[in-house]
């Protein structure tokens, strides 16, 4: 069993309520917005992101860009597979360039769909990133490691620090 304070936790929509309960149960509350860019620092790590954008995917698949660290990495969330068949493959390497290229050197396994939750959970896989998969990634694969920026993106689907600051300061226009 994994001890409370061993789990963490961030959602950049978290209420002062949310935020005081979960503390109270003993949980790590990470204190800053990551965009996922959450780095295992060695350890096996389970994501729970169920509904995330892609770029919150793509974000933790950079900061642990390395067979050694993704082979330590469990992530429940929206199916890869489901991602790559929805978007042009042009706007994937573009955009979501890591999720493009972690495709072949991961296991993805959808989770069952309930008949209740058809519209809501439909698209929920386990990814798992086998280090022999990996292994036999193309050297080049791993070459480029440029941290992502979305500047082509038309709908980012995620909360940018500076969108979450923007909103807890006070107008700027009128200073």
């Amino acid at each position: 069993q994994l001890p409370p304070g061993r789990c963490s936790l961030f959602d950049p929509a978290f209420s002062a309520q949310e935020t005081a309960a979960l503390g109270q149960l003993g949980l790590r509350l990470l204190p800053d917005n990551e965009e996922g860019k959450h780095d295992i620092e060695g350890s096996a790590t389970l994501f729970y992101m169920v509904h995330c954008g892609k770029a919150l995917y793509n974000n933790l698949l950079w900061r642990n860009w390395s067979a050694g660290a993704l082979s330590k990495m469990v992530i429940i969330g929206n199916s890869f597979k489901g991602i790559e068949e929805r978007l042009l493959s042009r706007i994937l390497e573009r955009d979501y360039s890591y999720i493009a290229k972690v495709l072949k050197g991961m296991e993805e396994v959808a989770l069952p769909a309930h008949p209740r939750y058809l519209d809501t959970f439909n698209d929920t896989s386990v990814h798992w990133f086998p280090v022999q998969k990996l292994k036999e990634l193309s050297p080049e694969v791993w070459d480029f490691t440029e941290e992502p920026t979305y500047q082509d993106c038309d709908n980012l689907e995620i909360i940018r620090k500076e969108d979450r600051a923007d909103r807890r300061s006070p107008d700027r226009s009128l200073q």
